[in-house]
């Protein structure tokens, strides 16, 4: 009884992790579509190696829900090819998961050029940008209280002066405000938008770590678990 009462119990809680890691699965899309839009819509980022982690991100929580989903099924039915496909499946997440964190660990180098040459691209098409696009641009700057690449003086192609930046970069937006004003501190913000969007966006990553962290501790359970109830229905254990 005592070893029946065990595998029991370990059903139930490889039920309760694979239900826990389904969730996380989701989270994981979520957060990678959150994570593509911020990069291409919100700081206008074009780079293909930034869409890398995003997209990574929600290959890696789409094939989750469906594991998740499969080991449910496998641990509530107590199916041996099953839960053995699921830790399988569950090992070859995990190593690929090993090789984004890599290439994450490799692209953070590549961070602040890609941000660089991003901003750098937004400030010249800006004249001639749509009216979404110019919106875009001057909330990324209201907001991070910053003006062009690495400083104000990046707009000098703005206007045919050379001494004018958009409204936007004033510390306080009215109207013209940034006309004849690109050098004065006491109107225009003179730091750059660079480094603002660089500590954003490695601040946005540390999250990213710490999650990658719990669901890396839920699919080591995961598996372990799932190791435990395969042995015990091989026994020929009665589990129910």
């Amino acid at each position: 009884m005592g070893v029946e009462g065990g595998m029991k119990l370990v059903k139930f809680l490889l039920f309760f992790f694979n239900f826990i890691f389904w969730l996380c699965g989701l989270a994981l899309i979520v957060v990678g579509i959150l994570v593509q839009v911020a990069l291409h819509k919100t700081f206008m980022i074009n780079d293909a190696s930034a869409s890398g982690g995003p997209i990574v991100l929600i290959g890696v929580g789409v094939v989750i829900f469906f594991i998740a989903f499969f080991g449910c099924c496998g641990a509530w039915k107590e199916n041996y090819c099953m839960v053995t496909m699921f830790a399988v499946l569950l090992s070859l997440i995990i190593i690929v998961e090993i090789g984004a964190a890599i290439a994450g660990y490799v692209f953070r180098n590549k961070l602040s050029t890609v941000v660089q040459d991003s901003l750098t691209e937004m400030i010249s098409s800006y004249k001639n940008g749509s009216a979404e696009f110019k919106e875009t641009v001057d909330k990324m700057q209201m907001d991070m209280h910053c003006c062009g690449v690495n400083s104000s003086a990046d707009w000098r192609n703005f206007t045919p002066t050379g001494n004018s930046v958009p409204d936007s970069c004033c510390l306080n937006v009215t109207t013209s405000c940034g006309s004849n004003a690109m050098l004065d501190a006491s109107k225009v913000y003179q730091k750059g938008c660079h480094d603002a969007v660089v500590e954003l966006l490695k601040k946005n990553l540390q999250w990213v770590i710490v999650a990658a962290l719990v669901i890396a501790f839920l699919q080591i359970m995961g598996i372990v678990f799932a190791c435990l109830l395969m042995r015990g229905i091989r026994s020929g254990y009665e589990v129910m």
